[in-house]
């Protein structure tokens, strides 16, 4: 085809004035050209909704009407009227001699960064799911770092969702913190997924209007974090909004903050099924990631979970046949909220108070895991006296949680994997705060867990086995373990199949970084929903910190081998036990994938 600079030989203008459109590809571009109102208008040829040809559209009074899904576009400049389609892309022309010419590539109008945040922004705000998946996609195919994304989505979230921090920014933080984990076109579909969900969660809903800081920044923080506490205990949100804000406008520490956020969240026992902490802990790991500088209005969206959340020392299951908040009263020295009985305990333990000051005894675990929840309490407060840290405790509760979901027993009701999910997920957020900061609240969050340890106990009745080391070893590649993974997530029910395979993978010495991939893979094309994916982030996170610990010795690095495999084989069977899906979310982002590709989807 003839060609001047950069324009190609499209058509003769009569040809096109008779037939009235015509498409052609240029230069891989399929292209739909019309001759309306006396002027010649060339479009990209593919809908930039479904990719359906527009050259079978209808144009009239200079709207272009694609006939697929009805999305209508402004013929000269190829902006929708309808913006859950997008813009098609226009192209310029030139008519020499009788003759069309189109430039198939110009330049474009801004930069494609500039252009995917403004469309990810339509997607946020309209709840557009296709729009969602091809401004992630483009975002991170033009270079932007996925934590400018997270950050427009973190500020949207919080902005315009007046009930708070829920299950679509915990979704965000979650799949933020394994990003590094992912392929590279999974952390595509990690964004996606994300952003979708914190633009449903916030459909809808009416916006936040915040309460400001105090005109002070001389309060004490003793006192301001007593003022917040005292918020929200009598559920007075716009007061406990107020001093949170001020602590942050203070410039406390973050160390300081979330020793307020994590007393606050603890003065009753497991709020709201351990959500609250949970949400708390995804905030500070989401600020990890965009930076401090929005803490003020991110931190502020945990106010109203804290002062709605249900109680569960004002349950029955935690009164009846043993009351378990008596237990822990006696151990705080007083009521719940108290801690005077936590600061005796540690004045008593061994100095220095740092990870080697205490080794768990060898039954620890069988206590955690055991049907007394005296001897619980006991061993924690026997631990804490002898020296063990926060976050030592918190790791040896957050690995029984993970044993509860390992070895939950197939025959309970299918609605009790969450029961088990919920402990897990809350305890992983205890030893989240424990490595943030030294607060004594964070022992309330630790007895808290183990006691939900203990109640979880009968969903372990019996309990499936977990593979010791070397009990599934095979002459198998790793990889095709893999790939029998995978499609283990193709079959409804394959739960102990999957825990089997993730054993025999590890067996086979296989590179747990693959595997983790391999999840990620297996979570990021299903229709996960919010529990599934908080539970893969948090086995990825108690893996890495088993992983991290140091061993020495044979029998020590067996017993280290079989601690660090529990996570993942717990989150394994999880995932079998939900997948598969639909995936519909996936096909979305197909097809997303494929228009800002520029593949043609349907022939024309």
């Amino acid at each position: 085809m003839a060609t001047t600079d950069d324009f190609h030989e499209l058509a003769p203008l009569s040809d096109l004035e008779a037939a009235g459109r015509t498409q052609v590809s240029i230069d891989g571009t399929p292209l739909a050209a019309f001759y309306h109102e006396g002027e010649v208008r060339v479009v990209d040829n593919r809908c930039p909704h479904m990719g359906f040809p527009l050259s079978e559209g209808t144009v009239d009074e200079g709207i272009l009407t694609c006939h697929w899904h009805h999305a209508r576009f402004e013929l000269s400049c190829g902006d929708t009227f309808d913006p859950w389609a997008d813009d098609v892309r226009t192209y310029p022309t030139e008519i020499r001699d009788g003759v069309v010419y189109v430039n198939p590539n110009p330049a474009r109008d801004r930069p494609p960064a500039e252009h995917w945040t403004d469309r990810l922004e339509t997607g946020l705000e309209e709840n557009l799911r296709l729009v969602a998946a091809k401004s992630s996609i483009g975002l991170l195919d033009a270079g932007v770092d996925y934590r400018e994304p997270m950050a427009v989505t973190l500020e949207f979230g919080t902005r315009y969702r007046d009930s708070g921090w829920g299950r679509g920014l915990t979704i965000l933080g979650c799949l933020a913190n394994v990003m590094a984990d992912l392929d590279p076109e999974d952390r595509k579909r990690a964004l996606y997924t994300g952003v979708r969900h914190v633009a449903d969660d916030c459909a809808s809903e009416p916006p936040h209007f915040d309460q400001p800081s105090f005109s002070t920044s001389e309060v004490d923080f003793d006192r301001l974090k007593s003022w917040f506490r005292d918020c929200v205990e009598v559920r007075d949100a716009d007061g406990a909004e107020r001093c949170l804000r001020t602590a942050v406008a203070s410039g406390y520490s973050e160390a300081e903050i979330a020793d307020l956020l994590v007393a606050a969240a603890t003065d009753h026992p497991y709020l709201s099924t351990g959500h609250v902490l949970d949400f708390a802990n995804t905030a500070l790991e989401s600020l990890d990631h965009v930076g401090w500088a929005t803490a003020d209005d991110t931190l502020a969206a945990l106010v109203e979970p804290l002062v709605t959340a249900t109680r569960s020392d004002e349950q029955s299951a935690w009164r009846q046949p043993i009351d378990l908040v008596a237990l822990l009263e006696d151990v705080y020295g007083g009521d719940v909220t108290e801690t005077s009985g936590l600061a005796d305990l540690v004045a008593e333990g061994a100095e220095p108070r740092d990870e080697t000051a205490w080794t768990p005894p060898e039954d620890f675990q069988a206590t955690l895991l055991g049907d007394d929840p005296e001897a619980i309490v006991d061993a924690l407060a026997g631990a804490i006296r002898s020296g063990a840290t926060t976050e030592a405790l918190a790791g040896e509760v957050a690995h029984a949680a993970a044993t509860r979901v390992a070895q939950f027993g197939t025959a309970n009701e299918f609605s009790d994997w969450d029961t088990v999910h919920h402990t897990f997920t809350y305890a992983n957020a205890v030893h989240g705060f424990a490595r943030r900061t030294d607060a004594i609240e964070c022992y309330r969050g630790v007895f808290d867990a183990a006691l939900n340890v203990y109640l979880d106990r009968f969903l372990n009745t019996p309990p499936a086995p977990i593979p010791d080391p070397g009990e599934h070893e095979s002459d198998r590649d790793p990889d095709a373990v893999l790939e029998t993974l995978l499609e283990t997530f193709d079959r409804e029910g394959a739960v102990n199949e999957a825990g089997r395979l993730v054993a025999e993978f590890l067996d086979c010495g296989g590179d747990p970084a693959a595997l983790k991939r391999t999840l990620g893979r297996g979570l990021l094309r299903e229709d996960a929903g919010f529990h599934t994916l908080q539970n893969v982030e948090a086995a990825f996170r108690q893996f890495e910190l088993a992983e991290s610990s140091v061993s020495t010795g044979e029998d020590t690095q067996i017993e280290h081998e079989r601690r660090r495999r529990v996570p993942l084989i717990a989150t394994a069977r999880y995932m079998a036990a939900h997948f598969p899906t639909r995936r519909e979310a996936d096909q979305t982002f197909t097809i997303a994938q494929r228009l800002n590709r520029g593949e043609t989807i349907h022939e024309g």
